[in-house]
């Protein structure tokens, strides 16, 4: 039978897993608590770096109905539980990495789907949300500028068409 602390411990992490938008999972053998800390700190504050124990986290994220990630848990492994805007801890975790080469990240899982690291890496190199829906925005806005402006064209140019017409049979009127 299993004991108490470690249930307890499996019925948190699976929350953890049910609760966030993402997960990633690192290898951080060879850094230092000081380097942990910062690592922490890097993710932003909608994020949680939680060292972990491979079987129990195993069995956590399969109760939370992940087990894409069962060939990763091996070796010192620690999750990222991310619950605001996966895209910047993603960055903070791949330039964390790029100074720390002591840091490997395994895989992960974005809204149930799972991610390899390279495809984490690409997540990273997204722009955040805010400058994505900026630039939908603006894009929006030009295309109701040029909207407007055909708008408007439309009865200048049937002016001028009017005016042309009427310069013709003036003109036709005249000469005979």
């Amino acid at each position: 039978m299993a004991r108490p602390d470690k249930a307890a411990a499996v019925a948190e992490l699976a929350d953890q897993f049910r609760s966030s938008n993402a997960a990633v999972l690192t290898e951080y053998r060879g850094l230092t608590v000081a380097q942990l800390k910062t690592l922490r700190r890097s993710l932003g504050e909608n994020a949680q770096y939680a060292v972990v124990k491979n079987t129990l986290t195993k069995i956590a994220a399969n109760e939370a109905g992940i087990t894409s990630l069962d060939d990763q848990f091996t070796g010192p492994t620690a999750v990222a539980f991310i619950t605001g805007d996966p895209v910047e801890s993603a960055k903070g975790l791949r330039d964390f990495a790029k100074e720390n080469p002591n840091l490997i990240i395994k895989a992960g899982v974005l809204d149930g789907k799972a991610l390899s690291a390279d495809e984490i890496k690409k997540l990273a190199d997204l722009e955040s949300r805010e400058v994505l829906l900026a630039k939908l925005a603006g894009a929006m806005k030009g295309k109701q500028s040029q909207a407007a402006a055909l708008f408007q064209a439309l009865p200048s140019k049937l002016v001028r068409t009017v005016d042309a017409l009427r310069a013709k049979q003036a003109e036709q009127g005249g000469a005979e």
